[in-house]
């Protein structure tokens, strides 16, 4: 009796401590850094290392606090960035839908193919996964440039006569972005689809509907969860992708995390970078709350 009193007693404790080393990775190394960002965000830019002023100094047992907002106003002010965030939604929104007509359809046959071909059709597409993102856009500028694979294929078919303008383009940004992130549409939509009752789907059937009126009505519907965190998942860091978009795209290609690097590392103004990167983390928000709060109806059965 005693040892299960003692082992009781220490239950909390551990539960607590379980709870609290997630919370503490997170502090350390999300909203910290967030806060160091933040805190440049209301700095001034200045020739000094690091190149931004104080926003708060100890002098003569006085604390001066100077909050400098301009960075935020020179943000909405000029229309370079406000086309940068505008380019990077659109990006992500629009690679957001490529990659679900692409992925649903791929998720659905690997859910539907048998249990020992599951495994290896996964792997199959988590391969590309394991090699770094900058060697495999390396690739694919062989591949799009003018005298890459793909115009060399055309010209041999006879479908064109001379090389297509793709790379330097957004269509080349599209099609780097749509092949990393397929994946990570892919496996949710799976997880999800695999779950499936299947005899729902004979019942529609023996009523009198047809395959695709089923798959609309039923398959589709209980898929949200997956269509949701697999869109979530590639949209939020298409947002903020800079790799893809410096290499394969062109100087119409106008993202966020271009003029981040370029404001960080070319201008040397981390006070303006510091401003956008906040702004930026605050679209993001927007669309994560939302979706927890989904969630968390979908949970509680409310309607």
């Amino acid at each position: 009796m005693n040892i299960i009193r003692s082992i009781s007693r220490r239950m909390p404790k551990g539960r607590h401590l379980v709870i609290g080393v997630p919370f503490l990775w997170l502090f350390l190394f999300f909203m910290l850094p967030f806060f160091i960002v933040l805190k440049i965000s209301f700095a001034e830019a200045d020739v000094a290392i690091p190149p931004y002023t104080d926003v708060y100094t100890w002098a003569e047992n006085k604390l001066t606090l100077v909050i400098n907002l301009g960075n935020y106003i020179f943000l909405s002010e000029d229309a370079l960035y406000l086309a940068a965030y505008l380019g990077s939604l659109k990006m992500a929104t629009v690679s957001t839908l490529l990659c679900l007509i692409i992925g649903f359809p791929m998720a659905y046959a690997i859910a539907r193919a048998d249990k020992d071909k599951q495994m290896v059709l996964l792997l199959l597409i988590m391969m590309p996964t394991w090699t770094a993102i900058l060697i495999r856009v390396y690739a694919w500028m062989g591949i799009l440039s003018n005298n890459g694979l793909l115009n060399g294929f055309l010209m041999w078919t006879g479908i064109i006569s001379e090389p297509l303008q793709i790379l330097n383009t957004n269509i080349a940004v599209y099609i780097g972005i749509v092949y990393s992130y397929l994946p990570f549409m892919i496996l949710p939509l799976f997880a999800n689809l695999v779950k499936h009752d299947q005899s729902l789907l004979e019942a529609a059937a023996d009523l009198g509907s047809s395959t695709i009126n089923s798959f609309w009505k039923i398959t589709v519907p209980l898929a949200k969860n997956g269509i949701i965190a697999g869109s979530m998942l590639v949209f939020i860091p298409v947002v903020g992708e800079f790799v893809i978009p410096e290499l394969l795209g062109g100087p119409e290609t106008l993202m966020i995390g271009k003029v981040l690097w370029q404001e960080f590392f070319n201008n040397r103004d981390w006070p303006v970078a510091s401003a956008l990167a906040v702004v930026m983390l605050a679209i993001l928000i927007v669309p994560i709350i939302l979706f927890n709060r989904n969630q968390a109806k979908e949970m509680e059965g409310r309607p």
